[in-house]
């Protein structure tokens, strides 16, 4: 089979493999949580007969005793980003890697932004911005960019979040939807960009773990590598003391993670390799519905 066939191929099995979850939870509630965000504050004016009474600005009213109204004006549609960190840590997994699994729920949400008839576009990043696409509307275009994410071939394995979405934040200038997604095993203080980012768009981060990073299991010698640097390490797993300061210390970080997005209001989903995504994505979707 030709390489072209074998990416269509893929292609369509993420189409088949996603619809279900296009079909139902995200669709249905898609417009109602991100729709409103297309609409921008324009002005202040007077208060005219017929006008909604809701759009009243009370404080201006109050300040100058007539009657003002906020107005404001709706975009035509939305534009949807995947910041997508392609690094070297992203082909770690146990059964699956966290660059496969990135892949099918970034392509879950591509089509239900296409069933919305927003524009859609990608950053591919590492310790710099990879490539670059601009949203774009329609189904040809998503195709053409999960076609991209599937060959595409980073010129590095590092990370640098802090300098990639420092450079997003100076390239994205319309209020957008940005979805982040990364294992975030990054040293960078990436948390303050992100802020930035918070203030115009709406930011949601999705944290991409596999399981065997979390605990290491009882299997003796074993050397371990760092997929991004190549630096390498001799360890004793058979030793519990290890494996318990090594688990303390990954729940530790998750925790700080945590309260770090939290801090910075930019909401999360937490997404392990060995779980079925969809189920993690109905709760983050029904948790903005309310």
């Amino acid at each position: 089979m030709s390489q072209t066939k074998e990416i269509l191929k893929k292609i369509q099995k993420l189409n088949i493999k996603t619809k279900q979850l296009v079909d139902g939870i995200i669709t249905g509630n898609y417009n109602s949580i991100f729709k409103g965000q297309g609409i921008e504050f324009s002005e202040i004016r007077d208060y005219r007969a017929g006008d909604d009474i809701r759009t009243i600005d009370w404080k201006v009213t109050a300040r100058f005793n007539h009657p003002y109204i906020k107005e404001f004006i709706e975009e035509r549609d939305l534009q949807v980003y995947f910041v997508i960190d392609i690094s070297g840590s992203g082909s770690f997994g146990t059964n699956i890697s966290k660059k496969e699994k990135s892949l099918e729920i970034i392509a879950s949400l591509m089509f239900a932004a296409l069933r919305n008839n927003d524009g859609t576009g990608v950053f591919l990043i590492t310790d710099n911005i990879e490539k670059f696409i601009p949203a774009r509307k329609g189904r040809k275009h998503i195709l053409q960019l999960l076609d991209i994410l599937i060959t595409f071939t980073p010129n590095s394995t590092n990370t640098n979040l802090r300098k990639t979405l420092e450079h997003i934040s100076k390239i994205i200038k319309r209020k957008s939807i940005i979805f982040v997604i990364s294992d975030f095993i990054d040293n960078s203080n990436y948390f303050k960009p992100l802020k930035i980012l918070r203030k115009r768009h709406d930011v949601i981060v999705l944290k991409i773990v596999d399981p065997r990073e979390k605990e290491i299991p009882d299997v003796g010698m074993i050397e371990l590598e760092d997929k991004e640097t190549g630096e390498q390490i001799l360890v004793d797993t058979s030793d519990e003391e290890f494996r318990n300061s090594y688990s303390n210390l990954i729940a530790e970080n998750d925790l700080e993670f945590i309260t770090n997005m939290m801090k910075i209001k930019v909401d999360i989903i937490l997404l392990l390799t060995n779980q079925n995504y969809s189920i993690s994505l109905k709760k983050f979707f029904k948790r903005r519905y309310k």
